[in-house]
C-alpha cells in the first residue's frame, strides 16, 4: 500500500501529523543536546562529575508524574529519559576527558 491515493484520507492526514511531530521532537532533542553540551563544558571546567544521580532521580520522578498527567505510560517515559540521560552523560564524559 505504498500508493497514498489508495489510503483513507484520514490515515494520510494522521500520518502527516505524526511526521510533523517526529520532526518537532528531533528539533527539540537537538536543542536539548546543545544546552546539555554547554552544561558538560561547565561541569568539566569546574571539576564536577559528568553524571548527577540525584538530579537524574528527581527528573525521573518529575517526568513520571507528568507522564501520568498526560495519560502516557510512566514506565515508557522513564525509559525514554534514561536513554537521553545516558547519551548526555556519555557526552559529558567525553568533554571531561578533553579537559583532562
Amino acid at each position: 500500500m505504498s500508493d497514498p491515493g489508495a489510503l483513507p484520507e484520514e490515515l494520510v492526514r494522521l500520518r502527516g501529523s505524526i511526521d510533523n511531530m517526529d520532526a518537532a521532537l528531533l528539533h527539540l532533542l537537538a536543542e536539548r543536546f546543545k544546552i546539555t553540551q554547554r552544561v558538560g563544558e561547565i561541569k568539566a571546567t569546574h571539576g564536577l562529575p559528568p553524571a548527577d544521580p540525584g538530579r537524574e532521580a528527581r527528573q525521573i520522578e518529575r517526568l513520571r508524574a507528568l507522564a501520568v498527567e498526560a495519560n502516557l505510560d510512566p514506565d515508557f517515559a522513564e525509559k525514554f529519559i534514561n536513554f537521553i540521560v545516558a547519551e548526555v552523560v556519555r557526552h559529558h564524559e567525553a568533554i571531561a576527558g578533553e579537559h583532562g
